[in-house]
């Protein structure tokens, strides 16, 4: 098992992508801690993990209160001794033009994506200093942190200063035997596209992909193995990356008759 003995924090860990790498990350043996807004959600996926056979607790975390994001981490560690790997997943969505977005829209937007980031990183590095075989901070970016996207434009903002604080803690602490990555997925089957979508159904679906050369949203299990490979011994030379997990959506541009919504789908 890739992660035997390891101990993992996941935030958003009660739904999508998080909740696909908290299991991933059970059964390739890790002691988990998971934290989400999401009191009950939370509770039923650390009971799931449990019911496999994964050692994990759940603990209620906002991940723009440094105080929660503190006592998260801080309780992982008080409870298994260590801290190996931190998945800074939690994040939300907004499709506003700058035009329409509120201040209280921009402060809640960066509240989450990024300062939920930046807290994860603060208090996790202290433990993974301490820990001598260093360990591994992942990043939860996007394809709109490696492009500019015009729908999203906020949204896309904080996951590029992600990718920013990602490349940048690499840089510092590589000396350290620790590793900062980051994870760009484009469109993933989670609640968060299911908001997007809303009730247009396939169309709406078809807006969503109407972009991205490969028409099919990936499921959060293929992002969840991505994240298992960069926290994994498998990438111990990875450091600083963004890896988009978008297909090819973030590649360059194709055809301009593609730029249509009347393509077929595929399974």
């Amino acid at each position: 098992m890739l992660l035997e003995g390891k101990v993992a924090v996941i935030t958003g860990a009660a739904s999508g992508i998080g909740l696909a790498t908290a299991r991933l990350f059970a059964r390739e043996g890790a002691r988990l801690s998971l934290g989400d807004v999401d009191e009950e959600a939370g509770r039923r996926a650390a009971e799931e993990v449990e019911a496999h056979g994964g050692e994990v607790e759940f603990v209620p975390t906002d991940v723009t209160s440094g105080d929660d994001v503190k006592g998260l981490i801080d309780g992982a560690v008080g409870r298994y001794g260590k801290l190996d790997v931190i998945f800074n997943n939690a994040g939300i969505s907004m499709t506003k033009p700058i035009p329409d977005t509120s201040e209280e829209d921009f402060d809640r937007l960066v509240a989450v994506n990024f300062k939920g980031v930046f807290l994860g990183c603060k208090h996790a590095l202290p433990h993974l200093l301490d820990n001598p075989e260093g360990g591994a901070i992942l990043n939860m970016s996007s394809n709109g942190g490696l492009v500019g996207r015009p729908g999203d434009p906020l949204y896309s903002a904080t996951k590029h200063a992600v990718m920013g604080l990602t490349k940048s803690l690499a840089v510092t602490y590589a000396h350290r035997r620790i590793r900062t990555n980051a994870l760009c997925p484009g469109a993933i089957d989670t609640p968060m596209i299911e908001g997007i979508i809303g009730s247009e159904g396939e169309e709406g679906l078809r807006r969503v992909l109407a972009n991205s050369p490969t028409p099919r949203m990936a499921s959060p299990e293929e992002v969840a193995y991505a994240a298992l490979f960069l926290v994994s011994p498998h990438s111990t030379y990875v450091n600083g990356v963004g890896l988009a997990v978008d297909g090819a959506k973030a590649a360059g541009v194709f055809n301009a008759d593609r730029y249509r919504t009347d393509f077929e789908l595929i399974d």
